[in-house]
């Protein structure tokens, strides 16, 4: 299993800040670091899987655990 390197709790926040502030964390990390998301916002699914795919980033899993999504994403570059 990969390590978390940051972990970023967006409970509570609506579209787009949890998005916006996970962007806002991978431009501060180094390539390969893990970056952890806790969001409420179911369309934070959709939104996590169009960006990974849009940027490079590999998302390694979103989950859904007792109404949070838990997505893990690997900055690659």
């Amino acid at each position: 299993m990969t390590t978390t390197d940051i972990e970023l709790d967006m409970i509570g926040q609506r579209c787009p800040m949890p998005l916006l502030k996970a962007k806002q964390a991978l431009v501060s990390m180094q390539p390969g670091q893990v970056l952890n998301v806790a969001a409420t916002d179911p369309g934070s699914v959709r939104d996590f899987a169009a960006y990974c795919q849009l940027s490079g980033h590999k998302l390694l899993s979103s989950d859904l655990v007792d109404g949070v999504y838990y997505h893990r994403i690997k900055k690659i570059s």
